[in-house]
């Protein structure tokens, strides 16, 4: 909460030549004792594409200020027009009322200012070179913007908070509930598929949908249909056949001995599939 709060400010001479004082009827309501003075400026924008054409053009120490309502005159002078660019002097423009209170700003209050001359036939065709003495400005004091900031006053219970409150409790929070909980228990389970994968490249026993493969290479052991094992293994194998019993014809050789390598190439394409235990599954 402000110690000090603006009421109003009242704009007079209003509209005035560009040259006169700037003149303000200030109103504010201090709620306790202060120990320091108030300190009120007026600032000028010069220009609307650089602040180092901005002027202070007055500033001003209240005080000591007593509780209640206090009401002051503010007097300011005109801008210098030398330390305004040419093309900037006349149109629209700012000025700034603030008030700080030991050297930090708690309200700023900005207004309008329309420059133009004071007759149409210099607003229709302006001079190369301003007429200052011809200018005229209006301030518009109907729609001030105020913009309000917490400062620390006297006390320092009266400081605006820097940080955000502590919040000890979060870290009492159990592990398992804290995000990424679920991320872990899907990285465990890859894990342990991993695991069960190399082990059946291994040739360990394994458990699951990899226990098909040990039960595949029993079978095919034993002499099983080809057809259980994949589209793939059975063509490789097949051709291989027929080309081994060629072979055995030409030679002589028996049924018996074809067949025993049939048993051979069986078995090397069930040890190649067990590399790959997910085409063997699939079967």
């Amino acid at each position: 909460m402000s110690v000090v709060s603006l009421l109003g400010v009242q704009v007079n001479n209003n509209p005035s030549k560009f040259t006169d004082k700037y003149e303000f009827e200030i109103t504010f309501e201090c709620l306790e004792q202060l120990e320091k003075d108030l300190e009120w400026k007026l600032t000028y924008v010069g220009s609307a594409t650089s602040d180092q054409y901005d002027q202070e053009l007055d500033s001003l120490l209240v005080g000591p200020i007593p509780v209640g309502v206090n009401k002051f005159i503010f007097e300011a002078d005109p801008p210098d027009t030398k330390r305004i660019p040419e093309t900037e002097i006349l149109g629209v423009t700012v000025i700034l009322l603030t008030c700080a209170y030991d050297g930090r700003e708690f309200v700023r209050v900005g207004y309008y200012v329309n420059n133009e001359y004071d007759s149409e036939e210099l607003n229709a065709e302006p001079p190369t070179k301003p007429i200052v003495e011809r200018i005229r400005r209006n301030v518009l004091s109907e729609k001030p913007r105020v913009t309000r900031f917490a400062i620390k006053w006297d006390s320092e219970a009266s400081a605006p908070a820097e940080f955000p409150p502590e919040q000890p409790e979060a870290d009492l929070a159990a592990d398992e509930e804290d995000y990424g909980a679920d991320e872990a228990a899907e990285d465990e389970e890859e894990a342990t598929a991993e695991n069960g994968i190399a082990e059946a490249v291994n040739g360990e026993e394994v458990k699951g949908e990899d226990s098909a493969m040990a039960g595949v290479d029993e079978t095919a052991e034993n002499g099983a249909d080809e057809d259980e094992l994949s589209d793939e293994g059975s063509e490789d194998i097949e051709g291989e056949s027929e080309d081994e019993m060629e072979e055995e014809e030409e030679e002589g050789e028996g049924e018996g001995e074809a067949a025993g390598g049939d048993e051979m190439e069986v078995d090397t394409d069930v040890k190649a599939d067990a590399a790959h235990p997910a085409q063997v599954a699939s079967h």
